[in-house]
């Protein structure tokens, strides 16, 4: 190692991020679960053609009744 490398830099948030990971080892599979439960979903790639093909096209002005 050269005696005029500085050590490396961490800005406060990294610093805030790994003491937080330390006091509770448990954040990462936490999040996970978190994310798991929201995002990561199989998606049914027929099922979303077939809204899609089904969708009614909305008027240009939804109030207009057509009554005359």
């Amino acid at each position: 190692m050269s005696i005029f490398r500085r050590p490396d830099y961490q800005s406060e948030v990294t610093q805030f991020i790994d003491h937080l990971k330390v006091a509770k080892p448990t954040l990462e599979a936490e999040q996970r679960q978190g994310r798991a439960l929201l995002w990561d979903k199989k998606i049914d790639r027929n099922a979303v053609k077939e809204y899609g093909e089904a969708r009614v096209e909305q008027k240009p002005y939804v109030y207009q009744t057509d009554a005359k």
